[in-house]
């Protein structure tokens, strides 16, 4: 379900209107959260960190509202009740495909979700592109297990209709004075969202790590 944002009035009325005019209106930024206790939460409920930390992100950003704006076709905003997720999931050949999975507060049910989607990816060839991967009320997700980066961007169109989508992506752990450092980085449209909404995700997210 989704509800129509009337922009008069609206205090991001005219940040909307100032920053959709950009040819690149997204801003993003890099920073650690501490992943120390979910790792070892992990193990502990035998569930792969993928699966747990996937489900906390996906958990924190249906906590902050500006997350889950979307602008639709005819430019207008529509806010979401819930936001699912297209995640980038592997192949044993090293090529990757979009995938669906729906949102379910429990971790054992998204984790079914998670599970057939990985499934259905590794039994397909090419990108998957689908209306279903292609939904507005979710989350572009990308894990790069290899490089616990610092900085990170997008390969981004500016020839196709607006993009809104916030992306997030986690590099590797590392470990820093007895503990395990998790990269995230997460680009939001900035009409939509400021530095205050990504601040307060990954507030929300350290929450949810944390257990």
């Amino acid at each position: 379900m989704k509800h129509r944002i009337e922009q008069a009035g609206w205090n991001r009325q005219e940040h909307f209107a100032f920053f959709s005019q950009f040819d690149e209106p997204f801003f993003g930024l890099v920073a650690d959260v501490d992943a120390t206790r979910a790792h070892a939460r992990a193990r502990e409920l035998g569930v792969s960190f993928f699966q747990l930390y996937l489900h906390a992100t996906l958990a924190a950003v249906q906590t902050v509202e500006n997350l889950r704006y979307r602008v639709n076709e005819h430019g207008e905003v529509d806010c979401y009740d819930q936001i699912n997720v297209s995640a980038i999931l592997s192949r044993p050949d090293h090529t990757f495909a979009f995938s669906f999975v729906p949102y379910h507060a429990d971790l054992t049910a998204f984790g079914q979700g998670l599970a057939a989607e990985t499934e259905a990816v590794r039994q397909s060839t090419g990108l998957r592109l689908t209306p279903e991967t292609g939904r507005p009320d979710v989350i572009h997700f990308s894990a790069l297990p290899w490089v616990s980066f610092t900085g990170l961007t997008h390969a981004r169109s500016f020839t196709r209709p607006a993009d809104s989508i916030p992306k997030i992506s986690v590099g590797r752990l590392r470990s820093a004075g007895g503990r395990q450092l998790l990269p995230v980085s997460i680009n939001l449209h900035h009409g939509l969202a400021d530095g205050y909404h990504a601040g307060l995700f990954l507030a929300e997210l350290q929450r949810r790590l944390d257990g």
